[in-house]
């Protein structure tokens, strides 16, 4: 019979993994400028390039060439960009979207959502500074971290069983306080107020979500990782899922509405 431990076999790997994405993460945010944005398109490159594996695994040369496009053309939007050079990230999903010989649209609006996504991430650093992108990306990490742990140790019912069979309500309501009390402890040395804490949730929400979007296009391709890049979590789409919904959220938020604790 095998152990009740047998549940957590993952977690050291799956933390160590989570350690230097933190730290390398963490460098590139800090630093800013030119490092924050190469970082920012080599994953986005990646993410393009595993999307494509997932939907066209007998087309790899085209999942490079797509993954190469998409760091010319957002490299060319964070050097010059203009509101109608807004278009050229339809680039990536025409083409692709035209070569890929099945799941057409899936291709279109994930490939369309990773470029603004990561658009965005570098839009909101030199916009409000290294401090507020560490909140997302603490947030992030909050919900995620605590959501497994919280999961795995109670239990209970799923969250959306035919979507992510693995998450729990217990779980999700874990992030959701891991996300609130982690705005709350960001009010002691930034600017924000207490109107932080409820976006944090709301923002672990938007986070949670695009997990569920990024499971939701496994179980349709039927694979388990979108690639085996990171020892304990698969591949960067596994791991940057979360950081999508959260940055496609915040850049509504930041566009549509005059939040209070948008930015700090």
């Amino acid at each position: 019979m095998r152990s009740s431990s047998g549940k957590w076999d993952d977690l050291t790997v799956r933390v160590a993994s989570s350690a230097a994405m933190v730290v390398v993460g963490a460098a590139g945010v800090v630093l800013g400028g030119i490092w924050f944005q190469m970082m920012v398109v080599f994953v986005t490159a990646v993410l393009i390039w595993e999307l494509w594996m997932m939907i066209a695994p007998d087309l790899p040369t085209q999942g490079m060439l797509q993954a190469a496009l998409t760091a010319s053309v957002l490299s060319g939007m964070l050097a010059y960009a203009t509101p109608l050079g807004l278009l050229l990230f339809l680039v990536v999903p025409v083409i692709g979207s035209w070569r890929v010989k099945h799941e057409r649209l899936s291709f279109f609006f994930f490939s369309l959502g990773i470029q603004i996504a990561g658009w965005g991430l570098v839009t909101f650093r030199d916009d409000y500074g290294w401090v507020w992108i560490l909140w997302v990306i603490c947030v992030v990490v909050a919900t995620d971290v605590f959501g497994y742990i919280i999961g795995r140790s109670v239990g209970g019912p799923k969250f959306w069983p035919k979507v992510s069979p693995k998450k729990t309500w217990s779980g999700t309501a874990g992030g959701w306080v891991a996300a609130g009390l982690t705005g709350y402890l960001f009010t002691f040395f930034t600017s924000a107020g207490l109107e932080v804490v409820l976006l944090s949730v709301i923002l672990s929400f938007a986070s949670q979500l695009g997990d569920v979007a990024e499971s939701a296009l496994k179980r349709r391709m039927k694979v388990k990782d979108s690639s085996t890049l990171i020892p304990g979590h698969g591949g960067l789409f596994d791991r940057f899922d979360a950081l999508l919904g959260a940055s496609l959220f915040m850049l509504f938020v930041a566009g549509a509405f005059n939040v209070p604790g948008v930015a700090f």
